[in-house]
């Protein structure tokens, strides 16, 4: 029985879309499966990992053929369709409990497994506090913190992000104890104050899925989890059940002595330097000395050996000398799109502060290690 003829891109694009969040070692078989229905002219594809489930949809020019439901392997499907010519025909038929795919000359056939038996997140009856933003800025609160949160924390509260609503003010907060990223925006005023924290994987498909755009992103918030509806795609995850770090004791007020810097500047500084770094350390530190007028940047390893650079900064006050995590530094550098960031501190032993001038929307701060 033909299920439908279409072109590679009606198939491929939506489920691209899906793919990244299955697994190739399954406890269910099924999970490694894709569901397609066909619902007249809307193709959809759908995954789960039993926590977060994807969908995403597709439009068939000239409709024919019946509706259906079913699964085939989601990895081995995209594979298929991803070795044809782009634009080519492609016919999916249904013969003895197997999906055949047929472009031109090449054949494949794919085991079935009954779509009833794929478990799909329920629905909530509960009225779901919703809230629409542009999908560029989305994007932006999540890579702004992501880089921060734990992996693999016992404390697994840790491995998510913070999501805060209260009242016109959004924010997303990722935190391994260590450090702690913050990013905000105003919305419209939403008249409540909500939080839940989203799981990690959750947050990485996100940022694959949303685009640079301004186009809207709706998020409906449910006691025990979270829709995100955009370009043709509706993903559904599952919270994490747990109790965030309290934010106002972890964000430094009293840091006064301060300076700016060129991110560009000091990124290529930290990666010459660290050149000399031990790279198998867990915790690699970078020495920082705060001068008159200019930044030292020293890194050691194990072997004795030593790599010194400097900065120039507009900075009048005492000396400070002490060290953070490098790997922290980095973090911050390569994901936070800015030109330049403020540096403030109030002492060697206080954590570092670290701020976009002239705004309020991002904050970063950094435990600092012993020298």
């Amino acid at each position: 029985m033909i299920l439908t003829k279409t072109n590679q891109d009606t198939l491929l694009e939506p489920l691209q879309m899906v793919t990244g969040i299955v697994e190739r070692r399954q406890t269910k078989p099924i999970l490694s499966n894709v569901l397609i229905q066909k619902n007249d002219a809307i193709i959809s594809f759908l995954t789960s990992d039993m926590e977060m489930q994807i969908k995403a949809v597709s439009k068939i020019e000239n409709n024919k053929e019946k509706n259906f439901s079913l699964t085939v392997s989601a990895k081995k499907l995209q594979d298929i369709l991803r070795s044809l010519n782009v634009d080519s025909e492609i016919s999916l038929i249904r013969k003895d409990e197997k999906l055949r795919v047929i472009s031109g000359k090449s054949s494949f056939s794919l085991q079935i497994l009954p779509s009833e038996d794929f478990p799909i997140i329920a629905e909530d009856k509960e009225t779901p506090i919703t809230i629409t933003l542009q999908q560029n800025i989305l994007k932006s609160l999540l890579n702004n913190v992501r880089y921060a949160i734990a992996e693999q924390d016992i404390r697994y509260f840790l491995n998510g992000v913070l999501f805060s609503v209260e009242n016109d003010e959004l924010k997303t907060v990722g935190t391994d104890t260590h450090r702690l990223a913050l990013a905000m925006v105003t919305i419209q005023s939403s008249d409540t104050n909500q939080e839940f924290i989203l799981p990690r994987k959750t947050v990485i498909e996100l940022v694959k899925l949303l685009k640079d755009s301004e186009e809207p992103v709706s998020i409906e918030i449910f006691p025990k989890k979270i829709r995100f509806l955009f370009s043709n795609i509706v993903l559904i995850s599952k919270v994490i059940d747990g109790k965030y770090p309290n934010l106002n004791r972890a964000i430094p007020t009293q840091n006064d002595k301060y300076f700016d810097f060129d991110r560009q500047t000091f990124l290529h500084v930290l990666q010459r330097v660290s050149i000399l770094s031990n790279p198998n350390e867990l915790l690699r530190g970078v020495r920082l000395i705060i001068s008159k007028e200019k930044l030292g940047i020293i890194c050691r390893n194990h072997e004795q050996e030593e790599a010194t650079d400097e900065i120039a900064i507009q900075y009048d006050g005492d000396t400070i000398d002490f060290s953070l995590n490098i790997t922290y530094l980095f973090d911050l550098l390569n994901n936070v799109p800015t030109d330049t960031f403020r540096f403030a501190l109030a002492n060697e032993s206080g954590s570092v502060l670290i701020t976009i001038p002239g705004r309020e929307d991002f904050k970063y701060v950094i435990m600092p290690m012993k020298n």
